[in-house]
């Protein structure tokens, strides 16, 4: 038996290809806004975050109604970093709307998610965006969706998937390339016909898999789901298993049940088979886990969520300003809220260390951590987190690291470069496909080769190459790799900057502080030219004395001081640094803080080298 008046379709696309734009634009035209309405774009983006950085993190549901049928839409995030978000939400869903833009033809999260929905074996319906774009290639990238989906191993009827041209921000689909569409009217009724009604068989006990977690300071925890059999009714007793743990949970009473209705969720007394609902109530739920009938508790298999790949140590904050900032700063506030983040993140782990004030944070890549950050320090926690490290397997006996599929959509006077800097970095280039004026190159990186490489390829390619990656596979270790060329200057003494020890300095290289800034002993101030670091000491003041010389009352001339992002100061760290992170203050700090305890270790680590050699 099948819902007829209802459809499961996620969005799915690389990052910056428009997913929720399209959205917008959906929820639009299926009425859901008033007509007098102020809408914002990329409404799905409700987190700070998200509309500060342009990109999804976190999946989202919504639904609309066309034609008497209600379509529930979960629009997911295009970073590889977040892939997790979209790997467990894909198991609510019958069918995906693969977006892909018009101008860079499938990327590597395109090949993720699409690997992933083709698994499940999940209809599709490709969505050709961006058609407006001057530089558009369709026919190309046609035929690249094609190229992907014989190389994923598509079933047939996945080979035949509907194609529609589409431009999302003007709110425009077409089934003809070479016509013009007026509204979305065709990516509705190919939903309609192309995705299949889920299966509603609301005679046997009730069953549903946890795919998604919300909070809420009122009701708690939210568990959002597909309805795989069965009807849920108010207050009905129901038991939560899982499929890995045998054991079955005690007898919980429904509180309240959610549906999604546009932008909304609404309070409904029952919920049929094949609809993603919501429901509070249940204190210690987590991802992955079942809720079912007490009669007969059948916990289903959840999607294996593919293993992180990058780890950092978060650890409490034992700096000189420890405590000035933070309003969360001991290990148990570290430790509660990292735990109360795998809660609701399946990609994330976290593992305590010997030390009582460590804990080691494993995750998909550096955005996936940074943001974590982010989100900790404007919740008022204060932290340092060490220089990220890949996560190695031993297969068959041989260490083996994770390598990145990496895409570079780069100009062509600056493919050299590009191939030499990657090729340092034990990058193996496996593609190289001319596109226009610009040329499309394809690597396969180790993943600790692209440690603090987005940087040099900004400034390689001036501003205009696009790069993304996502995790490929493991292979044997490729060897040693170069980290960092340059050393750090670092604080001499405890104390406040001023110009003219900020202008003796900076002829040692670049600054990443002005005067006036309070700094300590083995805290980094800015990066040398050269490997090495080089203390440096920029609270030096003027000494004062009773004659005058021509022209040694001029002003010093000072150079802007450079100011880095959270993933820019993740990126410049050495192994022998860490990054101390407060609501307020991001600071780059050596490991060991005392100059002569730093020269110490320098020795003794020198000396142990010389006598094993």
């Amino acid at each position: 038996m099948i819902n007829p008046n209802l459809r499961n379709v996620a969005i799915i696309a690389h990052v910056d290809h428009g997913k929720t734009t399209l959205v917008d634009e959906m929820l639009k035209q299926s009425g859901v806004y008033r007509e007098n309405q102020t809408v914002v774009e990329r409404v799905m983006d409700s987190n700070d975050l998200e509309r500060e950085r342009g990109i999804t993190i976190l999946a989202k549901n919504t639904a609309v109604t066309y034609n008497g049928v209600k379509i529930n839409i979960v629009d997911t995030p295009g970073h590889a970093d977040f892939g997790g978000e979209v790997e467990r939400i894909l198991k609510m869903v019958n069918g995906v709307i693969l977006l892909v833009d018009a101008a860079e033809g499938p990327m590597p999260q395109t090949r993720f998610v699409l690997s992933k929905a083709l698994e499940l074996g999940h209809r599709v319906i490709i969505v050709i965006n961006k058609i407006d774009r001057p530089d558009r290639r369709i026919d190309e990238v046609i035929d690249e969706i094609l190229e992907l989906l014989i190389d994923l191993n598509a079933t047939d009827d996945q080979l035949e998937s509907p194609i529609l041209f589409c431009s999302a921000r003007r709110g425009i689909a077409s089934s003809d390339q070479n016509v013009e569409g007026t509204d979305l009217r065709p990516l509705f009724e190919t939903i309609l016909s192309h995705i299949p009604a889920p299966q509603a068989d609301c005679d046997q006990p009730f069953q549903m898999l946890v795919s998604s977690l919300d909070y809420n300071e009122f009701v708690g925890r939210i568990a959002i789901g597909r309805v795989e059999r069965g009807t849920l009714r108010q207050n009905q007793d129901i038991v939560v298993c899982n499929y890995h743990d045998h054991q079955t949970g005690k007898k919980i009473r429904v509180s309240n049940i959610y549906e999604f209705d546009g932008l909304a969720r609404t309070a409904v007394t029952q919920a049929d088979a094949g609809n993603i609902i919501a429901i509070s109530g249940i204190g210690d739920i987590t991802i992955g886990d079942t809720i079912c009938d007490p009669e007969t508790p059948e916990p289903l298999p959840f999607v294996r969520i593919s293993a992180p790949t990058m780890e950092m140590t978060f650890v409490v904050n034992d700096s000189p300003f420890a405590g000035r900032d933070g309003k969360y700063v001991t290990s148990r506030n570290l430790r509660d809220r990292l735990i109360r983040e795998t809660l609701k993140d399946v990609s994330l782990r976290v593992t305590e260390t010997e030390s009582t004030d460590a804990f080691n944070v494993a995750g998909r890549g550096e955005m996936h951590l940074s943001i974590l950050m982010e989100n900790m320090r404007r919740e008022g926690y204060e932290f340092a987190v060490s220089p990220p490290r890949v996560l190695t397997k031993t297969i068959d006996g041989v260490l083996c690291e994770p390598i990145e599929r990496l895409v570079a959509d780069v100009p062509e006077s600056a493919v050299g470069s590009v191939i030499e800097k990657l090729g340092s970095r034990k990058g193996e280039m496996v593609q190289m496909t001319p596109v226009g004026s610009r040329m499309k190159l394809e690597f396969l990186v180790p993943s600790r080769g692209l440690f603090g490489y987005r940087n040099e390829f900004l400034t390689d390619t001036r501003g205009e190459g696009i790069m993304a990656s996502v995790f490929d596979s493991y292979a044997p270790f490729k060897g040693e790799v170069a980290r960092r060329s340059s050393g750090s200057l670092v604080a001499f003494e405890t104390g406040e900057t001023n110009a003219y020890g900020l202008f003796n300095a900076q002829d040692r290289g670049m600054l990443f502080v002005e005067a006036g800034v309070p700094v300590y002993e083995g805290m980094i101030v800015g990066v040398a030219p050269k490997a090495g670091d080089i203390n440096v000491n920029v609270c030096k003041k003027k000494n004062l004395t009773n004659m005058r010389a021509a022209g040694s009352e001029e002003a010093l001339r000072l150079v802007p001081a450079k100011k880095m992002s959270l993933e820019q100061c993740l990126e410049f760290l050495a192994d022998d640094e860490l990054l101390e992170v407060t609501p307020k203050h991001l600071r780059l700090r050596k490991s060991i803080l005392s100059n002569q305890d730093r020269a110490k270790s320098r020795a003794s680590k020198a000396r142990l080298e010389h006598s094993q050699s």
